[in-house]
């Protein structure tokens, strides 16, 4: 219980890719879309060939959900597991997200669970250029600093281990603009996600970088606590590194230029993680034509 409550509230921040245990690749099953083999495969996101694994600049035509909070109820057969927020502003010219993760009711007194996580990233080329995560799973508390060392093409990881009482610092390889946990979401977000898109993209939390790939599967309606959506679907899973193999998951995006998740789902042997928007705060303006 204890690791499934960890794994399920951290999955949907780290977009499922991150993720030591296996997930089942089937789509899901109350999905209405096209499935996947019935759209135009190994396409990137000029409907040529799949490209090679590079972090793109926003489409021109994305909005970036800036000073918005968006809140997630995360649920686990049928019992509500925890929460998950997502704060996106701006800061000197930066892209700024920062995350948390409870765990609630029943499955707080089973395994508690306060994350914290904080990310800056160029808001013009999407490189991430920093990572800041507070764990707090259980008895485990630790602290981790990344930074994004282009010139050098390193990350460096500095790593605070309240309970273990050591720290530790190293350096990893990194391609020329990477993203991380945290960023993954909204780098994804400011594609242009036409149906039947794959690309993929190299993420680093600090360790040994990872190629993400990413399949559009299509279009469909979602319905959440804080409204029914036009969404666009699609399906993400890492191609190397530890990871690979290991998980798969789906997340909707609002089909408008904004691209807020407004929905997640994972499956796992023990059963599914579904995670459902709630409230967006402040709402968002209603724009003439909507």
């Amino acid at each position: 219980m204890a690791r499934l409550c960890r794994l399920g509230i951290a999955v949907f921040l780290s977009l499922g890719l991150i993720c030591s245990v296996g997930f089942q690749t089937q789509s899901p099953s109350t999905s209405t879309a096209k499935p996947a083999s019935a759209l135009v495969p190994n396409q990137n996101l000029s409907g040529g060939e799949a490209s090679a694994s590079k972090v793109e600049p926003p489409a021109p035509a994305y909005s970036y959900p800036d000073r918005q909070t968006f809140t997630y109820s995360v649920d686990w057969r049928l019992v509500n597991a925890g929460t998950t927020t997502l704060r996106l502003d701006t800061v000197n010219g930066e892209r700024h997200i920062v995350a948390s993760a409870d765990s609630t009711g029943a499955v707080a007194l089973l395994y508690h669970i306060h994350d914290r996580l904080e990310t800056f990233y160029n808001p013009q080329t999407n490189c991430s250029l920093a990572l800041i995560k507070h764990t707090e799973e259980g008895f485990r508390r630790v602290d981790t600093n990344v930074r994004y060392d282009y010139q050098r093409r390193k990350a460096v990881l500095d790593e605070h281990n309240f309970r273990a009482r050591n720290q530790k610092r190293q350096e990893t390889d990194i391609p020329q603009c990477v993203s991380n946990t945290l960023a993954a979401a909204y780098y994804v977000a400011s594609q242009p996600l036409q149906p039947g898109a794959k690309f993929a993209f190299p993420s680093s939390d600090g360790g040994k970088s990872a190629d993400i790939e990413v399949t559009v599967e299509g279009r469909e309606q979602v319905k959440t606590p804080a409204g029914s959506y036009n969404s666009v679907r699609l399906s993400a899973e890492a191609l190397n590194g530890p990871q690979k193999g290991k998980g798969k998951i789906w997340v909707w995006y609002s089909d408008d230029d904004r691209r807020i998740p407004v929905q997640m789902r994972a499956r796992a042997f023990w059963g599914t993680m579904v995670f459902h928007l709630t409230q967006i705060s402040p709402a968002p303006q209603q724009r003439a034509g909507d």
